[in-house]
C-alpha cells in the first residue's frame, strides 16, 4: 500500500472513526484502526463489536493494500504533523506503516488486515428512511440522553426508531423521564419498522455528522440483527437491542388541567439558580403554577431548599390555562428537558403533583419531553 493525502482530511477521518475504536477488549486487534484502499480513496475503519464506523477521504493511490495500526498512536502522531501532504507506505513483510510529511517520518509497527474483523454488512436495499444531517442530529440530539445508561435493563438503554405511514418518530426513556420526537417524511415507508438502537450509537452518528450536509440513509433488513446509516463518505452500522420497548404512548398524558407558557430561556436561568441548591437536597425543584387574577398575571413560582445552604426561589410571568397547582421535579431532568425544546417559548402541562410534567415547544410540532414527579416533603 502506498497513497497521499492531504493531513487535515486524515485527521478528520482519524477522529471521525476514533470513538468506535474499542478502550478494553479481549480482542487486542480492536485498539487498531483498519487502513485499506478502496476505488481510489483511503477507507477507515473501527469497531468495538457494538458499533462500527467505516469513513473514506481522497487520497492519490499509487498501490493497493491494507494493515490494521494502533489508534491513538496514529492519531498522535498525524494530530501532530503540520497541514501538508501525508505519505503513507506500507512494508508487507514486516506490517510497519511508514508515515511521511515533509521532513517528518513515523515508523509504525501494525498488524495483518487479515486478523480485524470485518463490519456487518446490511444486504443493500432502498433506505427504509433518508433524511438531511441536520434533521436527524437534532432528533438524536433531543431524545438520545433521556435513554438509560444502567446496563440493568439494557432495552431502555436504546433509542426506538419506529416507522409508520409518512413519519418516523425516536423515543427514549429511562424509567424518569421520556423523550419523543416525531418527524414528517414527504412520502410514505417502504416499511412499518419498530427497531432498538443503542443510545451510544445514535450519539456518535450525531456527532459524525455534524459537519455534513448530506443526505444521510438509514438501511434495514427486517428480521436482521443490523441497521446502517451511511452517505457517500460515511457509514455507520450497529447492532440492534433484542427485546420489546415499554409502550410508551400510554404514558403520555392525553389531556391537562393546567397549562402555562414560559420563555425558555428565562425558565432555564430560573432552574439553573435552583440547582445550585437542589443539588444538596436529592436534586428536587418545587414549580408552583398560580393562575392570572385581578392583581397579577399568571407567573410560577420555582423554588429549592437546602437545609445546609439555604433557599433559593424565582418568579416568572407566563400565561396560564388552568386551576394551576404544584409539583416537585428532578432538576436536572428539568434542566435537561428545556434545554431540548428547541423554541423560544416552551409550554407546561401537568393534571396533579403526582401526575407526569409535559414540556413541549410552542410553535413547533413533533416534540414532546415527560418528566414523572417527584415527591414533595
Amino acid at each position: 500500500m502506498k497513497l497521499t493525502c492531504m493531513q487535515e482530511d486524515l485527521k478528520r477521518g482519524l477522529a471521525a472513526v476514533g470513538h468506535a475504536v474499542a478502550g478494553k477488549s479481549t480482542l487486542p486487534v480492536l485498539a487498531n484502526i483498519l487502513l485499506a484502499t478502496d476505488e481510489g480513496r483511503l477507507k477507515l475503519t473501527a469497531t468495538n463489536l457494538e458499533v462500527g464506523i467505516n469513513r473514506w477521504i481522497s487520497a492519490t493511490i499509487t498501490r493497493d493494500g491494507a494493515v490494521a495500526v494502533p489508534a491513538k498512536l496514529l492519531t498522535d502522531v498525524v494530530g501532530g504533523l503540520p497541514n501538508d501532504k501525508v505519505t503513507l507506505s506500507l512494508d508487507q513483510k514486516t506490517q510497519t506503516l511508514r508515515v511521511e510529511c515533509g521532513r517528518f517520518v513515523s515508523n509504525i509497527k501494525g498488524v495483518d488486515a487479515d486478523e480485524f474483523p470485518s463490519l456487518p454488512t446490511v444486504s443493500a436495499q432502498t433506505p427504509l428512511v433518508s433524511l438531511p444531517a441536520e434533521v436527524w442530529q437534532e432528533a438524536i440530539d433531543q431524545v438520545a440522553f433521556a435513554a438509560a445508561t444502567d446496563e440493568s435493563r439494557p432495552i431502555l438503554t436504546g433509542v426506538l426508531v419506529r416507522t409508520r405511514d409518512q413519519q418516523v418518530t425516536l423515543v427514549a426513556a429511562d424509567g424518569f423521564r421520556l423523550a419523543m420526537r416525531t418527524i414528517q417524511l414527504s412520502a410514505p415507508v417502504a416499511h412499518a419498522v419498530d427497531c432498538l438502537i443503542p443510545a451510544r450509537t445514535l450519539s456518535e452518528l450525531a456527532r459524525i455528522i455534524g459537519d455534513t450536509d448530506a443526505e444521510v440513509a438509514m438501511v434495514y433488513t427486517p428480521g436482521g440483527s443490523h441497521v446502517l446509516f451511511h452517505t457517500e463518505n460515511i457509514e455507520v452500522v450497529s447492532r440492534l437491542i433484542e427485546g420489546r420497548f415499554p409502550d410508551f404512548e400510554r404514558i403520555i398524558p392525553q389531556q391537562y388541567l393546567t397549562r402555562m407558557v414560559l420563555d425558555n430561556s428565562e425558565l432555564a436561568k430560573a432552574v439553573k439558580l435552583a440547582s445550585f441548591f437542589a443539588g444538596s437536597s436529592q436534586n428536587v425543584v418545587k414549580l408552583k403554577i398560580e393562575p392570572a387574577s385581578e392583581l397579577a398575571p399568571g407567573r410560577v413560582v420555582i423554588s429549592a431548599n437546602a437545609a445546609e445552604l439555604g433557599d433559593n426561589t424565582s418568579e416568572l410571568d407566563g400565561s396560564v390555562t388552568g386551576e394551576g397547582g404544584v409539583i416537585a421535579l428532578n432538576v436536572r431532568f428539568l434542566a435537561d428537558a428545556i434545554a431540548a425544546v428547541h423554541s423560544n417559548q416552551i409550554a407546561f402541562e401537568m393534571q396533579s403533583a403526582q401526575s407526569p410534567a409535559v414540556f413541549k415547544p410552542v410553535g413547533q410540532d413533533g416534540y414532546i419531553h415527560i418528566v414523572m414527579p417527584m415527591s414533595m416533603r
